[in-house]
């Protein structure tokens, strides 16, 4: 996990035609398209609108010049979460249908229905295409840069600074936990070698957890003893300089948006 959190700031570090875009732009376009596939109704239409949003996100990903692997890989880590709850869907019944039609009936009574099938497929359609807009934003935009970009948008200062010390607390607590973790395989220590005794591995992983907890606390009161010392109060705030957006990132801006506006609402009147 600490890995491929170090590996998508190293994704944002290259240099590419999607990377030098303005990161307001990335993410106005990425809620745009967010928003469009959520805000269209539970219908097979979602289905061609979930093609065009993804061969768009496809085509970005492309310039971008990113391995494909890096989108599967991080694609797989977070699809089991929706793939648990949009799995649930096909034994229930829901309301956006007034006939059910089994398909399979399961012991204790338990029955799969087509038009629950329907319904999963199309959240997991809804997923699909959200996750990739989410994906290739923070692939291709540093952390900071998105937390400039909140706040030259209208983001409440007392957002944009709790989210700044979260981005950079969480970099120092992943160090730290990648001291934790040498230092156990310094000493030949593995939790999950089943040739040592459970009691044993428990014990050690509890020391290891409240030693994490007491120097996550230590960290945190110097870091707020140094932001005391630094002048920071009630007031205090990030201070975000303006910049103005260039041609060409208007342009692009204009250009997707009108693209993914115009498919969806010319999908949404299709007969």
């Amino acid at each position: 996990m600490i890995d491929d959190l170090y590996s998508i700031e190293e994704s944002a570090y290259r240099d590419s035609v999607i990377h030098r875009l303005d990161a307001r732009v990335k993410l106005l376009v990425a809620l745009a398209g967010i928003v469009a596939v959520v805000a269209m109704p539970y219908s097979t239409r979602i289905y061609e609108l979930g093609a065009v949003l993804f061969a768009l996100s496809l085509v970005l990903w492309v310039f971008s010049r990113l391995s494909p692997a890096i989108y599967l890989r991080r694609l797989a880590l977070i699809l089991p979460f929706g793939i648990f709850i949009i799995g649930f869907q096909v034994f229930v019944k829901n309301p956006y249908y007034e006939v059910f039609h089994p398909i399979a009936v399961l012991p204790f009574g338990i029955a799969i229905y087509a038009e629950s099938v329907e319904f999963a497929s199309i959240l997991l359609v809804k997923f699909i295409v959200s996750i990739s807009f989410i994906i290739l934003l923070s692939s291709t935009t540093k952390m900071q840069d998105l937390l400039d970009a909140a706040g030259r948008l209208g983001m409440p200062r007392e957002f944009t600074l709790s989210l700044g010390m979260m981005i950079r607390y969480l970099f120092v607590f992943a160090g730290m936990l990648g001291k934790v973790w040498s230092a156990m395989e310094t000493r030949c220590f593995d939790p999950l070698d089943r040739a040592l005794p459970y009691r044993y591995r428990f014990r050690q992983l509890g020391y290891t957890i409240g030693m994490i907890f007491i120097r996550s606390y230590e960290q945190g009161e110097r870091t707020y003893t140094s932001m005391l010392c630094r002048g920071y109060g009630a007031n205090a705030s990030l201070h975000i300089r303006s910049k103005p957006l260039r041609t060409g990132d208007v342009a692009f801006l204009v250009g997707a948006v009108t693209l993914i506006g115009l498919s969806a609402v010319m999908i949404y009147i299709q007969p």
